[in-house]
């Protein structure tokens, strides 16, 4: 595994530690404002998938792997919902330094 505090790109490290840590005010600084998402390849309401996903039901993020200059994760995911799954983790970082968009599903 590799701790978040290593993680090569600093946005990715930033959004990894938000949701590690439950903090939604850190994940969303994280995101520019109309930042956008999929899941398995099906585009979701960010605000309502981050809530339903991560937030309400303590989810966690232990990264495996990383690629693409760490802006491509290999990660066990675990929430209380559906337990731990091996997923990828695919961001676009915009020139402010934040995430405009994210995609993840089944690895």
């Amino acid at each position: 595994m590799i701790d978040p505090s290593q993680l090569s790109d600093p946005v990715v490290r930033a959004f990894v530690t938000a949701v590690n840590a439950g903090d939604q005010a850190a994940f969303q600084a994280v995101l520019t404002p109309d930042a956008t998402m999929s899941d398995d390849g099906s585009d979701r309401d960010l605000t309502q998938w981050a809530e339903k996903e991560i937030f309400s039901c303590n989810g966690h993020m232990s990264v495996v792997s990383e690629s693409d200059g760490g802006r491509a994760l290999v990660v066990d995911y675990r929430n209380d919902t559906w337990g731990e799954m091996r997923t990828a983790w695919r961001f676009t970082v915009t020139g402010d330094g934040r995430v405009g968009r994210f995609e993840t599903g089944q690895a």
